[in-house]
């Protein structure tokens, strides 16, 4: 072979071999956020957008039952009055993978008292997987350190279906080591904790909530921790309105290296947003 052949080769060669390396790094350059949650409710079971430009692949849906109200069909409860498109959105591009929302209530204190209650329609929604592609479970009863009895969750998180994922967030400001010291007292090793940020309330700034998250990583490990990156915040006269692009950006910064999902698209994360965002970071349309 003469050597400029077999330099052609060896350049062809090399570049075959970078490929899927470059590929993953490029990737990794344009993903901003790697899912996004979706809490139904009868005025959002058609979820659509274009969360998939931001890099999001991932779907969390916050429960598939609300209030004994069900948006899958065959669970034993009453039926929403309308049922997702499930077919649909497990082919979106933003819900390649998808965490199932079990049992929840809108009211949080309900769905505390009412665990045990939650944990029985949660295995029956478990037994009745939606046609998506599933990578896990949530079971939406929010934890904080303030709930005393959380600790009594700890049997039903067991015989809950694995993966499992919990949400967690610090209402009494106890700091991210402690935080972390205290659900590593009872939680089962194999749950998965999806720690909402607090910035949505300002409750904190983003570089705190990224202190937390440490925090947590260094005691229950970094696989099993997640943040949630809230996409709201409070409006004047009440209720929440959309984070804007100055507001979401440094959260999003600040959690480089943890998976992230934002809260919540339908809600909150419109395509003008979205805009905002590719333009803000400079991403390329493909």
């Amino acid at each position: 072979m003469r050597p400029s052949s077999f330099l052609s080769v060896l350049v062809l060669t090399l570049g075959l071999a970078l490929a899927p390396a470059l590929a993953h790094a490029e990737n990794a350059r344009t993903r901003l956020v790697d899912g996004v949650v979706w809490q139904p409710d009868n005025a959002h079971v058609d979820p659509r957008g274009d969360w998939d430009r931001l890099g999001a692949h991932e779907l969390i849906v916050q429960w598939t039952a609300v209030d004994g109200i069900s948006f899958l069909p065959g669970a034993g409860l009453r039926a929403a009055p309308r049922l997702p498109d499930w077919e649909r959105i497990g082919q979106e591009p933003w819900a390649r993978d998808v965490i199932v929302g079990l049992a929840g209530r809108f009211d949080e204190a309900a769905a505390r008292a009412n665990a045990a209650q939650l944990f029985i329609e949660s295995m029956w929604l478990a037994d009745v997987r939606p046609p998506v592609h599933v990578t896990g479970y949530y079971f939406p009863v929010e934890i904080d350190p303030t709930w005393q009895n959380a600790s009594a969750l700890r049997t039903m998180l067991d015989a809950l279906p694995k993966p499992l994922w919990i949400s967690v967030y610090d209402r009494a400001n106890v700091g991210g080591a402690a935080l972390a010291e205290w659900l590593d007292g009872w939680l089962p090793r194999n749950v998965g904790v999806l720690l909402q940020d607090g910035c949505g309330v300002y409750a904190r700034e983003p570089r705190v909530a990224r202190e937390y998250a440490d925090q947590l990583a260094a005691r229950l490990g970094h696989r099993r921790v997640r943040i949630i990156a809230e996409a709201f915040r409070p409006q004047v006269g009440g209720g929440f309105r959309p984070a804007t692009v100055a507001e979401l950006k440094p959260q999003i910064d600040a959690y480089r290296g943890y998976k992230t999902y934002l809260f919540d698209g339908p809600h909150y994360v419109s395509p003008a947003l979205v805009q905002g965002l590719v333009d803000a970071y400079g991403i390329a349309r493909k």
